[in-house]
């Protein structure tokens, strides 16, 4: 038993409503039981309650025990003065009110629904379950489950974006640098990610706003912060970058970040460092103003063309700097560019519009709908128990499920959760 699901019985009267009385025998009845309140203070704001024929607005208070007002130390917070009303589930322990008379208390043991007080036991049971209702989960009907979907993706976009907005605050709100910091993040991928973002934030932006024109001096700031021009090859082009890197280093007195940071162990070439910073160099010397084109950008094609990108002519026929290697365009993948998309580009680009006060919803439903859905542990497991995801909308909801509820056992504040604890 917790308290959430006496907040939760209490909010939708899940007892016998009818004769209800306090522990001192008053007449007892619910004419509204109060806004939650999901921050400090009551749990129940401005309830209206009937004790023996008097009108009483105010708070109420819920706890398992009668004594967890002590333990809480409520008694010295003038936050509770105004509570009306004590809901437990067991009275160990008399509250006194601020004229010295006893609060009254309501006693939900003996009057909880049955159903749902069984439906609270088999979901919250210690058996070792993936998420609590893995085998209860398929009944729930589909419009419960498409509006919790839709909810749940705009509850993980609003967390990514608040994210970014500490990035953006840190960066005097510049989108542009914002935008080259996430993407480099994400080029990393999980292994690489915070080594990326590592390199993004060893210089200023502005450095980079004056070297992208010149392809070879974009290569020699990007290369040369990651410390991958230190080494001595022979080979014409590393030579070249490492004189170049060696006048920007003193131009703008920059300080590289150890290579060694960088990880190429169990990682296929197409992913090695050394590649994704090539792609970067080259998505960043095309396009010179990238973020305020894709905020114009609405189509998921356009977001392809973006992307679509040449890495210098020297990377095609090597994977490092060192050693040759087969002849391969280093393009892009539409599974990567989607990744970009899914991680980067949609977040921040609500983001922006949430600042600019014209968020449009439709625009980024539309687009993750049509990406195709992502594969990883959990939708696997989803999947497994006939929870199918048609697309990357539906797996960036089911994560957030998983990962923000689920995994949590916010089954209480779960759209699917409160639906099986209703069920009779």
């Amino acid at each position: 038993m917790n308290e959430d699901f006496l907040h939760y019985v209490w909010k939708y009267q899940l007892f016998s409503i009818h004769n209800l009385k306090t522990t001192t025998k008053e007449d007892l009845t619910i004419l509204k039981t109060g806004i939650h309140n999901h921050n400090s203070g009551p749990d129940f704001l401005n309830a209206q309650l009937k004790i023996d024929n008097q009108l009483w607005v105010g708070n109420v208070e819920i706890h398992l025990k009668s004594s967890d007002w002590y333990v809480h130390h409520h008694e010295i917070d003038v936050n509770y003065d105004a509570v009306i009303l004590h809901v437990v589930w067991e009275d160990d322990t008399t509250v006194f009110m601020k004229n010295n008379k006893p609060l009254p208390v309501l006693v939900l043991k003996d009057l909880v629904v049955k159903s749902a007080l069984n439906n609270y036991r088999n979901l919250f049971s210690t058996k070792q379950r993936w998420i609590p209702c893995e085998k209860e989960i398929i009944s729930v009907d589909n419009f419960t489950v498409e509006n919790w979907k839709e909810r749940l993706f705009f509850e993980r976009l609003e967390r990514k974006s608040n994210e970014m907005n500490a990035l953006l605050t840190s960066n005097q709100n510049d989108f542009e640098a914002v935008l080259f910091q996430l993407l480099s993040k994400n080029f990393g991928l999980k292994v690489n990610g915070e080594a990326f973002l590592d390199l993004a934030k060893s210089f200023d932006f502005s450095i980079l706003r004056k070297v992208r024109f010149d392809e070879n001096q974009l290569a020699a700031l990007l290369f040369g912060q990651a410390g991958f021009l230190e080494e001595g090859f022979e080979d014409e082009y590393h030579q070249q970058l490492k004189n170049e890197y060696q006048y920007l280093k003193h131009k703008y007195n920059l300080n590289f970040i150890s290579k060694n940071q960088f990880s190429f162990f169990r990682m296929r070439p197409p992913n090695f460092p050394t590649i994704r910073i090539a792609q970067l160099i080259s998505l960043y010397h095309i396009h010179q103003n990238l973020f305020s084109l894709m905020m114009k950008i609405e189509t998921l094609k356009g977001f392809y063309e973006l992307f679509e990108i040449n890495v210098n002519p020297f990377w095609k026929t090597h994977y490092t700097f060192d050693k040759t290697s087969k002849l391969s365009s280093k393009k892009l993948t539409k599974s990567f560019k989607d990744l970009l998309l899914i991680n980067t580009i949609i977040p921040l680009k609500f983001l922006y519009q949430k600042n600019r006060g014209e968020v449009n919803e439709s625009e980024f439903l539309e687009l993750l709908q049509k990406i195709k859905p992502e594969k990883n542990s959990i939708i696997s497991k989803f999947d497994a128990i006939r929870i199918k995801a048609k697309n990357a909308y539906e797996t960036q909801s089911l994560l957030e499920l998983k990962n923000n509820y689920c995994a949590k056992k916010r089954c209480l504040q779960c759209a699917i959760g409160i639906k099986l604890l209703s069920k009779e």
